[in-house]
């Protein structure tokens, strides 16, 4: 970890570079995040899930867009994120959907830039990764999530029968 900080540095460094800093905080854009999705209805009758792990980390981290970590990755490949959830407004059943197979609630987070993976958190805060190879599990909670996908640590492949 760098020194007085939470991320390792360049993990740290690139949370700044997007306009991250300790204390940041913005609840208003939080709020309305969490007022659209909520009124959001698929054409399915799909809604989303909005809870406080989700509403905490919009209000963190919510609007960045975080560029890949500078160097290589730790494990692989580092990834850039964008931090909104309105990424995934569309996308209410699918998260609903991988929400019941691991016994919880999925919320939007965001998307990794580049590849369009879907980020999603859930009720207890843990992060996640949907795309077109399969479900990931980034971290269990938003520091380390944020630290896998931008420093470049191993995501976990989701096994759900």
């Amino acid at each position: 970890m760098a020194a007085g900080t939470r991320f390792p540095a360049g993990v740290d460094a690139a949370l700044r570079a997007a306009g991250w800093r300790p204390g940041r905080w913005d609840i208003k854009s939080a709020e309305e995040w969490a007022d659209r999705l909520r009124a959001h209805v698929s054409s399915g009758g799909h809604r989303h899930a909005v809870f406080p792990a989700a509403v905490e980390a919009w209000a963190e981290f919510g609007g960045l867009e975080v560029p890949p970590a500078a160097g290589p990755g730790r494990l692989v490949a580092s990834a850039g994120v964008v931090v909104d959830p309105l990424r995934g407004l569309h996308l209410a059943r699918t998260l609903g959907d991988l929400g019941r197979a691991l016994q919880t609630e999925l919320s939007p987070l965001g998307e990794e830039s580049g590849t369009g993976a879907l980020l999603a958190i859930d009720a207890e805060g843990r992060v996640y990764a949907i795309d077109h190879t399969g479900d990931w599990y980034a971290g269990p909670d938003i520091d380390r999530g944020l630290t896998a996908l931008v420093g470049g640590g191993r995501m976990v492949r989701l096994a759900l029968a």
